[in-house]
């Protein structure tokens, strides 16, 4: 049986405050889904701003694909149980020159999705480009400006490894979003 064990990129940040009814704080789930490498990264947001709670990869290796989707369900099943996140943001698929590498992403993204949606959190998928353009400003930044920025807004030290920065960064994204849809109801 393939296990093999989740590797954080950074330590968890110090256990949260309870969250408060009515949305606030809301913790976000990222999830950059592969097939061999599941980045995540899982923030909190309140009125106060965006804290970081963890982050990290996990990694199913190269064995058969039914197993690595397995592994990956797993092991985002497991997050959700011990963070239980209020939102679940991910990147959707975009078309990649070949067409089996798209599919085995759409695996592992669906895997994924189904694992993170079991704890019964809502979930939201955003482009790569809108991604980069929510968190650096261009839609074309390059995996070292999405990461700069990351840290930068996260107020991160350290190593990052690129699958949790883009895990975070989805995470950012949606927590930009989310902030823009509350001032619009609010108007």
């Amino acid at each position: 049986m393939l296990r093999l064990a989740t590797v954080p990129s950074l330590p968890a940040a110090p256990a949260p405050a309870p969250r408060e009814k009515g949305g606030s704080p809301v913790r976000v789930l990222g999830l950059d889904p592969g097939s061999r490498v599941t980045g995540y990264g899982l923030i909190e947001v309140s009125g106060r701003g965006t804290r970081y709670l963890a982050s990290g990869s996990i990694r199913a290796g190269t064995g058969e694909l039914a197993g690595r989707l397995r592994h990956v369900f797993s092991h985002v099943s497991d997050l959700v149980a011990e963070h239980a996140p209020d939102e679940i943001a991910i990147e959707r698929v975009f078309m990649h020159a070949n067409p089996d590498s798209a599919l085995k992403l759409g695996q592992a993204r669906g895997a994924a999705l189904c694992a993170a949606v079991g704890g019964g959190a809502a979930a939201f998928e955003y482009t790569p480009r809108e991604v980069k353009l929510t968190v650096t400003g261009t839609g074309a930044a390059d995996k070292d400006q999405v990461q700069h920025m990351v840290k930068a807004l996260l107020g991160l030290t350290g190593r990052l490894g690129a699958d949790a920065s883009d895990a975070l960064a989805i995470a950012l994204c949606h927590a930009q979003h989310r902030g823009l849809a509350l001032l619009v109801r609010a108007r």
